[in-house]
């Protein structure tokens, strides 16, 4: 073989086919290891290739020099890319590339395994290329002050940015100690960066808009606007050492069944949670993409991270309703005080309580039962006309991320792993009464025993257990 990827590489033989491929398509490109510095200043040793790319445009022939760099997740993340021009070119920033050379193009952001290769990703830059040259002849005295331009754009892909020197000094994260990661900058993501910046919860906030193009809607207004402290981005470095990664993206795929509109979310979902894991190795993932169970289910098998530091929004938006409903509108508080809505988001969610000392003897335990039940029914009626939008998920958002941030050891319901509770035994996440910390789930509160509730949960269970066999993952 070639070249032989270090140990590091986590899916090494899928690797090597694939520099296989680059290798005898591109016979051009070299293969080396060398240290790669990423936008925070963190450092690592990463597989990368160099080599010219043709492309014709306005009828000559060209061979862009351009260089790729393998995350050591490949070929569940995205390669970094980008142009290696001489001291006679000059970068002509456009639509797919900034003015330090690096490459955006659709296929990055839509990358999916196994659907995305490096040889796929060539042909694509090749073809964007050729729309939109990415490179120009610079005069003699433009290549001089162009080899200024290049000895930074080298710093910058062989590990030697000021952000390393900046680093010895302390100066790194100074200032920004909570930052969190909102993926999708839909309606709901939107929402979700504007509500934690309404709360103050972080320090920085960075929304990850992964739809192609240039800023659009709600994100361009963002930028008009300039909110604090939200920085937004298509780049997947961005999101490094954040605490918290918020993921609202939903795939909108002309999907003609149920299944095949999950199977599209987990889809995008391979694209996304290797390479928000890999720069964040001890976030939180906290899932509202739907379905929420299914999703977070999804998300906790492509991180491989603990099951504590996968959660859902689940019910925590109901439960809080049903228990403003209780108070405020029932005049139930002693009931609400332990009040819970359970289960999975929908028509089968149900309200379920953590302790029952109602009453002193079996006889008046069932006559509060039976009286809590009925107030309870009331309750989850009221529940049903409101419906969930965009900000009143985004406000829900920023409550869990702040119990997360602040280690507030609140507790909340939201989808966790319920394998072992209610006598489940598959793996499915399901919405439970939690205490949340800086490690996510730090707890799983006791219920109390309804056989009625437990006979729910298990065929929620049941149910979204039968989905998950039924996808692709």
């Amino acid at each position: 073989l070639f070249f032989s990827p270090p140990s590091q590489y986590k899916f090494r033989d899928l690797t090597i086919e694939e520099l296989k491929d680059v290798s005898k398509t591109y016979p051009n490109f070299t293969f080396s290891m060398n240290t790669y510095t990423f936008k925070d200043g963190s450092q690592k040793d990463l597989l990368n290739f160099s080599g010219t790319v043709p492309v014709k445009y306005a009828g000559s022939s060209y061979n862009i020099p351009v260089q790729l760099w393998i995350l050591d997740s490949h070929p569940f993340a995205p390669p970094l890319c980008f142009l290696k021009p001489t001291a006679n070119m000059g970068i002509a920033v456009g639509k797919h590339v900034d003015a330090r050379g690096r490459i955006y193009l659709p296929y990055l952001q839509n990358w999916s395994h196994p659907k995305s290769t490096l040889t796929g990703l060539i042909k694509e830059m090749i073809a964007k290329f050729e729309e939109e040259l990415p490179l120009y002849s610079l005069s003699s005295s433009d290549a001089a002050r162009q080899s200024e331009l290049l000895s930074y754009i080298a710093k910058i892909t062989e590990g030697e940015t000021d952000m390393k020197s900046r680093s010895k000094t302390g100066g790194r994260n100074e200032g920004c100690f909570n930052k969190i990661t909102v993926v999708g900058a839909g309606d709901l993501g939107i929402a979700c960066v504007l509500a934690v910046a309404a709360k103050d919860v972080a320090d920085k906030v960075v929304l990850l808009d992964l739809s192609e193009g240039a800023a659009k809607g709600g994100t361009m207004d963002l930028e008009i606007f300039a909110v604090p402290n939200v920085e937004i981005s298509k780049d997947f470095s961005a999101s490094a050492d954040s605490k918290v990664v918020v993921l609202t993206v939903n795939s909108l795929g002309n999907a003609q069944t149920y299944l095949d509109v999950i199977q599209s979310n987990v889809d995008l979902f391979r694209g996304i949670i290797p390479a928000v894991s890999h720069y964040s190795q001890n976030a939180v993932l906290l899932v509202a993409s739907h379905p929420v169970e299914v999703m977070a289910f999804v998300s906790w098998k492509l991180s491989s991270f603990p099951k504590s530091r996968v959660i859902g929004v689940g019910a925590n938006l109901d439960s809080e309703r049903f228990r403003y409903i209780l108070t405020n509108l029932l005049k139930a508080e002693v009931l609400a005080k332990d009040a819970w809505v359970i289960g999975e988001q929908g028509e089968d969610k149900v309200p379920s309580w953590t302790s029952c000392n109602v009453a002193a003897n079996q006889t008046e335990a069932m006559a509060a039962r039976n009286s809590r039940e009925k107030v309870a029914n009331r309750a989850m009626e009221v529940l049903k006309g409101k419906g969930q939008r965009s900000w009143s998920v985004g406000l829900s958002v920023a409550d869990l991320v702040d119990s997360i941030l602040k280690d507030k050891r609140k507790v909340h319901s939201v989808s966790t792993l319920a394998k072992g509770c209610c006598n489940i035994n598959s793996e499915v996440f399901l919405s439970l009464p939690c205490i949340l910390g800086t490690s996510g789930v730090i707890e799983m509160v006791r219920l109390e025993e309804d056989p009625l509730v437990q006979e729910k949960l298990q065929s929620s269970a049941g149910s979204i257990h039968d989905l998950q066999q039924q996808l692709k993952l």
